[in-house]
């Protein structure tokens, strides 16, 4: 059963939808406001043949909230790139993550019509999902995200090729998540064999903006166009 709560959908404007964007919010957030501030940016984050679904994190203990409850997608032991990573954590989300993509493929959407991505921690688990447990997405996005120094990801990536692109954006005066964190992520992946490109932001914080969601959109309008 899975853990992850109300999917806040995006209903596409056409008749059917032939594809699906699952976009995954930051650490405390939850799927609706993820909505909402997408749609506060920008108006246009919609598109006529691809259903865009909004997820909400599991409740439960954040160590670096001093173990409180909150809608995290997994633990860490600290909000720090040299922190090593909690895989128990990650391996529980796991289970959630494949579930929600394996209920797009019973609708009738194969991996190669599937694009995650995410915020802060949610870019993260979307760096997880693509480069780890769904190697066959059609792409992946991390806005304002990073991976930790040893991660997982990157002892994965060294015993396969995986060929999903990538879309990293950060803002340059990111006080949580240092814009050289994602940076070196982005290089980690690049020597790692994944292709991709990495756009940065002015005068940007830890959050979204209007000019980021639109590269996103284009991006996304790229690799999932509509088939008819």
């Amino acid at each position: 059963m899975s853990r992850l709560g109300a999917l806040h959908l995006t209903k596409n404007t056409g008749a059917k939808h032939t594809a699906t964007v699952i976009f995954f919010h930051g650490s405390g957030a939850a799927g609706d406001h993820m909505k909402e501030w997408v749609h506060l940016l920008t108006k246009n984050f919609t598109f006529p043949h691809i259903k865009i679904l909004y997820p909400t994190a599991p409740l439960q203990p954040y160590t670096p909230a001093g173990g409180l409850m909150s809608n995290v997608w997994f633990d860490r032991i600290d909000i720090d790139p040299r922190a090593p990573e909690a895989l128990d954590s990650l391996k529980k989300i796991e289970m959630d993550v494949k579930s929600l993509i394996k209920s797009e493929n019973d609708a009738g959407i194969p991996n190669t019509r599937i694009i995650v991505g995410g915020f802060s921690m949610g870019g993260a688990l979307a760096l997880h999902t693509a480069y780890r447990w769904e190697p066959t997405l059609a792409g992946v996005f991390a806005f304002s995200s990073f991976l930790n120094d040893n991660s997982i990801v990157y002892q994965d990536l060294q015993k396969s090729t995986n060929n999903v692109p990538l879309l990293q954006i950060h803002g340059d005066i990111d006080d949580l998540v240092d814009l050289s964190w994602g940076q070196s992520t982005f290089k980690e992946l690049q020597a790692l064999g994944v292709q991709g490109e990495f756009h940065i932001m002015d005068r940007l914080g830890h959050s979204l903006n209007k000019k980021g969601l639109n590269i996103i959109k284009d991006w996304v309008e790229r690799l999932l166009p509509e088939v008819h």
